[in-house]
């Protein structure tokens, strides 16, 4: 059975910096993704790895801004967030697709594996 556990989440000023860390177990190979909700609006991407750790996709509002990366030993994916606005605060989530390559769409319904999310609330 996969786990997934997001941790680095907090409360920070707009401009400031947040790298997030999921921590997993499991075959190593699969798509890992970050995603987001705000309250009352519904989940979307962030970014996803592949198994290549080169094919990479990020949300147009997030890009050029954050950055995921995998470390295969360690069993984690993080998620380096520089420039943070308050439009970023939200309950970030890690996920797992069970295949090697991510989509370029998001298809949320594929990711089978879920942490329980970690808050990240930045204020003006």
């Amino acid at each position: 059975q996969v786990q997934l556990m997001e941790s680095g989440g907090g409360s920070v000023q707009a401009g400031g910096s947040l790298t997030l860390t999921c921590t997993f177990t499991g075959f190593t190979g699969y798509c890992m993704g970050w995603f987001r909700q705000a309250p009352g609006k519904e989940r979307e991407g962030v970014a996803t790895i592949s198994n290549d750790l080169r094919t990479i996709h990020y949300a147009d509002s997030v890009k050029g801004r954050f950055r995921i990366s995998k470390d295969n030993n360690r069993q984690e994916v993080y998620l380096q967030m520089n420039s943070l606005k308050p439009e970023d605060t939200a309950m970030y989530y890690c996920a797992q697709r069970p295949r090697f390559f991510c989509s370029a769409d998001w298809e949320i319904q594929a990711y089978n594996a879920w942490g329980q999310g970690t808050q990240v609330t930045v204020s003006s």
